[in-house]
């Protein structure tokens, strides 16, 4: 096994065992050969899905000889459709980062459009998004567009989305950062913007729903 599918069986193990410890931290039992067991089960089973992903995700990279995929530390892979060789500055947390992207099944048929999911105001490291994009988006540098291969651990494991994004589905993430600043200047360029615009001016705006993302400090 190559240390990508060591890295992503350990991604599993990793989520399986707080999903266990989340769902029984109230009623405590004594630990029996039984959950020992079932760990080796688990482990088991996630080194097949493992396997199983990474020969698609293979599959897919030599379907595609003239495309140069690089494959990460963190076990994924990712190819610049785009690539911005004059700047050298990439987003840190601290940062806000405006990008758009869209997401593909491994067929390349689309799950969701990047007009769908715009606009995307990221506090980098400082909310909950998906695993892959809050280590890819790390990588690139402004006006880059990154295509990513994420196997399903970095993206919305076994639980999907609960909405088009199945269990355990890998996943092609195509990304466009946009801009990226310093929180301070973005507060600042906000409150710069508010003034502006005459209170009584204001268009009448219907409040947005959106998923509840945790700011952390």
């Amino acid at each position: 096994m190559s240390k990508f599918s060591t890295l992503i069986v350990f991604g599993f193990f990793l989520s399986i065992l707080a999903s266990s410890c989340k769902q029984h931290q109230d009623a405590r039992k004594p630990i029996s050969q039984t959950s020992g067991s079932f760990m080796k089960k688990s482990i088991a089973r996630n080194k097949k899905l493992v396997a199983n992903e990474e020969t698609q995700i293979e599959a897919l990279i030599k379907s595609k000889p003239n495309v140069k995929y690089i494959a990460s530390t963190k076990g994924y892979w990712y190819t610049y459709v785009t690539k911005n060789d004059i700047d050298s500055l990439t987003p840190k947390k601290g940062d806000v980062a405006f990008f758009d992207y869209e997401i593909k099944d491994l067929k390349g048929a689309v799950i969701y459009s990047e007009l769908e999911l715009r606009p995307q105001i990221y506090y980098v490291d400082k909310q909950n998004i998906m695993m892959g994009l809050r280590d890819g988006i790390k990588l690139m540098r402004k006006n880059e567009k990154v295509s990513f291969l994420f196997p399903s651990n970095m993206g919305y494991g076994y639980h999907g989305d609960d909405k088009k994004i199945g269990t355990n589905q890998p996943l092609i993430c195509t990304v466009t950062l946009r801009d990226f600043k310093s929180e301070a200047v973005y507060k600042k360029e906000s409150e710069v913007q508010q003034k502006v615009i005459p209170t009584a001016a204001k268009p009448e705006t219907k409040a947005v729903l959106k998923p509840s993302d945790t700011i952390t400090q």
